[in-house]
């Protein structure tokens, strides 16, 4: 059995922590010392799995990699744009079969909370039973509420006594329609994640969407390998049509059966979902960073940076981030996405990126900006190096805090120590390295007439990034 694990998502109704760059499953949410795919990927442990494939866009490959380094190993495909889980699902089906191997495929989503792991193992192992006698198993929450945010399950008879016959995928219902579904016992959250043997899925996608597996076939076919990814062709993925599982093949297909899993889920679509899988203290609040809060109930507040005071507010959602907080009730949080859209419209970067934004080599804090300047603040991880690079519109000075720089300026090279700084002309040639075995921190001006991260261009680089 393979995992497959699907990290794509954007999470916009988790900003402004989750945003385009840094979205929901690599954030530490609801464990603080793991984030949501670290602990997708714990979960598993005990199980008889092989090294899972971690499906992700290409702008969060090396963000994907650092996070997967520290569970052990992992593969991980790139897609580079979404065309969400069918075509996910059917690259790495075809990335799996070979004239010696046909696995069985767990489709996990990176960005999903499980409360009772064994209850969720034991959902897992009566899966692969169906799953190895050539059913396409997906996996079905018990409703706890009158949900009108999820898509549901109609089951019907049961199924090697292990599981029941989907009768029907059910959209997103209206609030009476929930409340039926709640009391019928025979309708279930639809959960997202799959079970079936990769050659099944091919075979079932063959029938109901030719086009889909065709398309995934040029992109496998037409893709490559490096570092510790494999990418797809982009053209040929990009000509892939953008379809769910459940529309290309679950509501169609006459062997989906479903497994009931009843292990304290919750797809932390919002900040009061969050909120409610998070332990609260005796008036209902959680609070998360620097808070003093007076009369305050049923509130949560996360802070990352500053002191947060609350006085006589209830039912509010607080979050706090370096560039942003948002203030919102909570029975308004699902409307969080509309303020990411005005952010994009006025072509605002809070959107995509935090102040702080993660490289391959380390991250950079962006702490002042103004008119023909920007400072940064800048880590560089031991042994790691920036690229050769120039750029034709700006100029920098570096300041190391803590640490030693090996600076290569044009044509030379040399060391730069803590407290002394060093200047990059316009247009000159340049790259930073870390030597030590410690972190580099350095302070970075920059000035010129354009500060733009695309005012890069890349000669060589560790990473794969060269222009």
């Amino acid at each position: 059995m393979i995992p497959v694990i699907l990290s794509g998502g954007s999470g916009t109704r988790l900003w402004p922590l989750s945003r385009q760059l840094n979205p929901k499953q690599f954030l530490h949410l609801a464990d603080p010392d793991l984030s949501m795919l670290q602990a997708t990927i714990k979960r598993l442990e005990g199980l008889d799995v092989k090294s899972p494939l971690v499906i992700c866009n290409e702008q969060h490959r090396f963000l994907a990699a650092e996070q997967l380094r520290k569970m052990g190993t992992a593969k991980i495909l790139l897609e580079p744009v979404g065309r969400n889980t069918a075509p996910a699902i059917a690259l790495a089906a075809l990335q799996s079969v070979t004239d010696t191997s046909d696995p069985i495929l767990l489709v996990l989503a990176a960005d999903h909370f499980i409360q009772d792991i064994a209850a969720f193992q034991s959902s897992i192992l009566s899966a692969l039973t169906l799953a190895e006698k050539g059913k396409l198993v997906t996996f079905g929450i018990p409703p706890t509420r009158a949900e009108t945010g999820y898509g549901y399950l109609e089951i019907g008879d049961v199924e090697g006594g292990l599981g029941y016959i989907v009768k029907h995928f059910v959209e997103k219902p209206d609030s009476v329609t929930a409340e039926k579904y709640l009391t019928s016992k025979r309708h279930y959250w639809n959960s997202g994640m799959f079970m079936f043997r990769a050659s099944r899925y091919l075979e079932e996608l063959q029938i109901f969407r030719p086009d889909i597996l065709a398309a995934c076939k040029d992109a496998i076919s037409l893709g490559s390998s490096d570092l510790n990814f494999t990418r797809v062709d982009s053209a040929a993925f990009a000509a892939c049509p953008d379809e769910s599982i459940d529309y290309a093949v679950m509501e169609k297909t006459t062997d989906a059966v479903m497994v009931p899993l009843n292990a304290g889920w919750s797809d932390i679509g919002s900040w009061s979902a969050l909120s409610d899988v998070c332990k609260k203290d005796e008036l209902g609040n959680v609070f998360k960073g620097d808070i003093i809060s007076e009369c305050t109930t049923n509130t949560y507040i996360n802070s990352n940076n500053r002191l947060v005071a609350t006085l006589g507010v209830d039912d509010l959602v607080i979050i706090e981030t370096k560039d942003a907080v948002l203030v919102a009730h909570k029975d308004r949080v699902q409307e969080v996405k509309k303020i990411v859209e005005r952010l994009k419209s006025d072509a605002r970067s809070e959107h995509s990126a935090h102040r702080e934004v993660y490289r391959p080599w380390g991250m950079y804090d962006s702490i002042d900006n103004g008119h023909r300047y920007q400072v940064k603040r800048i880590t560089v991880e031991p042994g790691a190096k920036l690229s050769v690079q120039m750029h034709h519109h700006r100029a920098e000075h570096w300041i190391v805090v803590s640490g030693t720089a090996k600076v290569t300026n044009g044509d030379k090279s040399y060391l730069v120590t803590e407290n002394q700084s060093t200047y990059i002309p316009i247009g000159q040639i340049h790259a930073l390295e870390n030597p030590g075995i410690i972190p580099l921190e350095l302070i970075e001006v920059q000035s010129g007439s354009y500060l733009g991260e695309d005012d890069i261009v890349r000669f060589e680089d560790k990473y794969g990034r060269v222009c």
